[in-house]
């Protein structure tokens, strides 16, 4: 461990305080976390009983009778620092002090429990203290806890955060994908899934996550597509050295209940740890692969494992540290439920028997260096690798009882089955540095390069009828169309450049905390993302052949049927690209006018350039383009008023924008595997949007805090998925009005109900609830049944996040912690009427999401110094997961049909760690 380098800065300033007495205050900053304030570190008079711990900021006070005194600094971990000050009579000492690991300590051979530390959500709460901004986080310590796995998860401990169960999309404040962003650590990263703006944040596991922060209110030095806030994943480096490998075995109820074996596609022969490796051309697939499942050969058992190093060294005397963690897990999901579809009041598809087998796999990779080249400069690099492997088996209809509005030969007995894997390669790049060129001024500085390669290599869809379940099991090959029967591929790839430089300089003279009043930031953005899509489909069209049973379809697509009857429809590819240019100079100004009130005034200019080519079947003519520029200016205002000790009012306004995406904008039709079509539209345009914030915060002692928040959102132009009309049915991305309001309230606490004699908690209370109210006019062609208005798609009106813990804080600790969430119903999809003249009848209604609760547990136990056991049980109540639409039939009166139900099932599982 480097040599200690302290500073200390001794003024004095006149104040009677006591004849007898003068006072000693200062600053303890954290030399290992780049000088951060180091709360709860002691301060004591040699030789007395007069101390204190400093408080969330760092600071500490204290009233010292005159003379001449040894004044102890002291933490955890650090080494013990001793100052000689003397004191007289009604005079205040300033001592403000830099601590460091102590020499010859290694920091993993004691436990720090340092609130510095990033991880730990009594830092983070310092830092939502001390933020300008409206922003809330929460910790790698906190989700180890909670048993949380991933970022998606993660993001709904926040409050007002919700995430749906059947896309995984989180959704702030009501507002859903593409009204958010996703960075990490400040810059941003492409999506994975060409349905989604943002990365899917499950990705990201927790051996990878420092914290996850959501800023509710934007500051100018971030880019301006985003409504609701940005989720920033902050990635882990060096902190001690540490090694460490975990297992962990489990498995679903659902799958444990399944009578039967698991079963799987028959893609899943090309599949090895999650990676594809495609044995024939997509043509050849037709005749070279067969077309029925598989049948798992091994028991559907969940597990994973995991390895993690932490070091530190010193080259040509400069410190270089590094984090490394790589792990690989498997689970299996399956449920059963029900399915339908309806267009103009009327059921297009039914399905009574919908079943869903699932195999996922994630292999992931991440390295940290950190050079430290003196005390002013540093310089950091991080790379994450990502493969994700998710192999569906779906099928609706094996019972014989499906329905499929006029289908050929006929409309009972429909069957469909869809077989896909999907697999997700993305690698992340970043190379980031700071210098402090002067006491004045910072400079920092980053450069981001991504690539993520999205596939669907070999997906086969077969749509028939079982011709008479009561008396066989026969079935004919529906054939409305020439791709019912088809194998297909789809491929998107993204690249990506971005970066930023920001200067930050400080400036006035010093207040009497040390700090300099005002700061000016300085910089510019940069973003280019580039795409590249293709998709290619074979059909066949089989029209009067049947096979004897619907696990027996591999007899009918043979050579020798080629030869004889069935027609092989060989579609020309489906192509689009997509080019984003950003380019933005921001600057923004911190002041602090008084010792109560501080704020941030800030403005940014952005350029944003959109470019999207396709050549796909279902656009006339197929080959189009569209091309928007975007030049604005975008400007923010924040507030931080101290309204008593530990109490803080804040105030928020900004003015935004919702970029519309490449799969928003491009015509191409994605069929789900319920048969559900998802199309973009070229003649989409941005929502501006403008925000104002109102919060109120105050932390009553150590690791707590209640909050409360008012919110106001007018969007101009909001963007919403519809369903559109005619006989496609086809869900569509629409500006489906002038005008969109969201309105709003938030409170939070996190308190401790029982404390031990360290202040450390043992029983403590996380709660957040946010209620919001929406609002938005509908153009005349989204209007139906007089419908004028509606509430916005994706928006949950009541979010509930809550959680209970336990911690015996002793030697050999244990754990638990019991958290809940509740959201409540939401717009999936806006409606839409089939016909203007005949609206209040013909017509499709909104389809809503349900809410539902969810319940999860997480046992802890530390045997020893080095093994850890964990007990998770997630999804405990197990509810429904239920989309529902009114439907009107022969002008009745409207029924609350079910769209889609099903159960996900309750995932165990039991893990050990060992820690070297």
């Amino acid at each position: 461990m480097k040599k200690i380098l302290f500073i200390t800065l001794l003024t004095l300033c006149q104040f009677i305080y006591a004849q007898d007495k003068g006072t000693l205050k200062g600053l303890l900053t954290d030399k290992e976390t780049n000088n951060e304030p180091l709360p709860f570190a002691n301060v004591l008079i040699k030789g007395t009983a007069i101390g204190v711990t400093t408080d969330f900021d760092g600071n500490y006070t204290l009233s010292v009778p005159t003379g001449t005194h040894i004044v102890v600094f002291s933490f955890l971990g650090y080494k013990t620092i001793e100052k000689t000050v003397t004191i007289k009579a009604g005079e205040t000492v300033v001592v403000n002090q830099i601590m460091s690991a102590a020499e010859g300590v290694s920091l993993d051979e004691v436990v720090v429990k340092s609130s510095a530390n990033k991880e730990s959500a009594s830092a983070l709460l310092l830092e939502q203290k001390k933020a300008t901004v409206i922003k809330e986080s929460i910790g790698a310590q906190t989700l180890s806890k909670i048993g949380v796995s991933d970022a998606a998860t993660a993001t709904t401990k926040i409050s007002g955060v919700t995430k749906s169960q059947g896309t995984g999309d989180i959704f702030i404040r009501g507002l859903g994908d593409r009204y958010l962003s996703t960075t990490m650590n400040g810059l941003p990263i492409p999506s994975d899934d060409v349905e989604r703006k943002n990365i899917n944040l499950s990705l990201f596991s927790t051996d990878v996550i420092k914290n996850v922060g959501i800023s509710k209110t934007y500051a100018t030095s971030g880019y301006s597509d985003q409504a609701s806030g940005n989720v920033d994943v902050i990635t882990k480096d060096y902190t001690k050295e540490n090694y460490s490998v975990g297992v962990s075995g489990g498995a679903n109820t659902s799958v444990l209940a399944y009578e039967g074996d698991f079963r799987t596609t028959i893609i899943s022969n090309d599949i090895n740890f999650g990676f594809h490796k495609k044995q024939y051309a997509l043509q050849d697939l037709i005749t070279y692969q067969g077309w029925d499942t598989e049948v798992l050969s091994a028991q559907p058992i969940n597990y994973s494992g995991s390895l993690s190093a932490a070091k530190k060294f010193e080259i040509f005397s400069k410190d270089l540290s590094f984090y490394t963690t790589i792990s690989h897990s498997k689970s299996f999901e399956y449920f059963s439920g029900e399915f339908q579809s309806f267009r103009q009041n009327r059921n297009d598809t039914s399905f009574d028997e919908v079943e869903s087998f699932t195999t996922k796999t994630n292999t992931s990779g991440y390295l940290n260096f950190k050079l430290k080249l003196d005390d002013n400069n540093s310089v950091k690099f991080n790379t994450l690798f990502v493969n994700k492997g998710s192999n569906n088996l779906y099928e609706q209809g094996r019972n014989g009882l499906g329905f499929v509005y006029d289908q050929d030969p006929q409309e009972e007995g429909a069957f469909i089955r869809d077989q896909n894997f999907k697999q997700t390669t993305m690698f992340v790049n970043q190379l980031m540095g700071e210098h402090n060129l002067n006491d004045n001024n910072t400079l920092s500085w980053a450069g981001g390069y991504n690539y993520v390669l999205a596939e669907e290599p070999n997906r086969i869809r077969n749509e028939v009828n079982i011709l008479d379940v009561e008396s066989s099991s026969l079935i004919q090959y529906a054939h409305v169309g020439d791709y019912q029967q088809r194998k297909s591929t789809q491929e998107i790839e993204d690249i990506e450049l971005n970066g930023f430089i920001k200067n930050n300089w400080t400036f006035g003279a010093l207040n009497e905390d040390g700090d300099k009043p005002f700061a000016l930031n300085y910089g510019v953005n940069y973003r280019r993302k580039e795409r590249e899509f293709y998709s290619q489909q074979i059909g066949v069209l089989a029209r009067n052949f049947t096979a004897p049973s619907v696990d027996e379809l591999s007899t009918t697509f043979t050579q020798s049927n080629l030869n004889n009857g069935l027609n092989l429809r060989v579609g020309q590819a489906d192509l689009f690209t997509g080019e984003l240019n950003v380019l933005a100079a921001f600057t923004d100004f911190n002041f602090i006018l008084n010792p109560k009130l501080s704020g941030n005034l800030g403005l940014r200019f952005e350029i944003d350039e959109i470019n999207v080519s396709w050549d796909v079947a279902n656009y006339v003519g197929r080959i189009g383009n569209t091309s928007k520029t975007y030049e604005n200016l975008f400007p923010s205002l924040n507030l931080k008023y101290e309204v008593a000790e530990n109490q803080y009012l804040r105030f928020a306004t900004s003015l935004t924008q919702t970029l519309p995406e490449f799969k928003e904008l491009s015509p191409f039709e994605y069929v789900s595997p319920t048969g559900r079509v998802s199309k973009g539209n070229p003649e989409l345009e941005k929502s501006d949007v403008i925000n104002v914030d109102l919060k109120w915060e105050f932390f009553p002692s150590r690791g707590e805090v209640f909050s409360l928040t008012g919110f106001y959102k007018s969007i101009k132009n909001p963007i919403n998925l519809a369903q559109s009309r005619g006989s496609s049915g086809n869900f569509i991305f629409y500006n489906t009005g002038d005008k969109a309001t969201v309105k709003g309230l938030e409170f939070e606490t996190k308190t401790s109900f029982i404390k031990n004699e360290e202040d450390d908690t043992v029983l403590g209370f996380t709660a957040n609830l946010t209620k919001m109210w929406f609002n938005q006019d509908l153009y005349d062609i989204f209007q139906y049944k007089g419908k004028t208005e509606s509430d916005l798609q994706g928006a949950s009106d009541l979010i509930v996040n809550g959680s209970l813990s336990y911690s015996s804080n002793k030697e050999n600790e244990f754990s638990a912690t019991l958290t809940g969430n509740y959201s409540s119903d939401k717009v999936f999809a806006l409606g839409s009427p089939e016909d203007f003249v005949s609206s209040a009848t013909l017509y499709n209604d909104e389809i809503i999401e349900k809410g539902f609760v969810s319940l999860d547990l997480v046992l802890s136990k530390e045997l020893n110094e080095h093994l850890t056991v964990k007990f998770i049980g997630r999804n405990l109540l197990n509810p429904d997961i239920k989309q529902t639409q009114l439907v009107n039939y022969l002008n009745a009166e409207e029924v609350n049909e079910v769209v889609s139900n099903y159960k996900q099932g309750v995932q165990l599982s039991l893990g050990i760690k060992y820690t070297f």
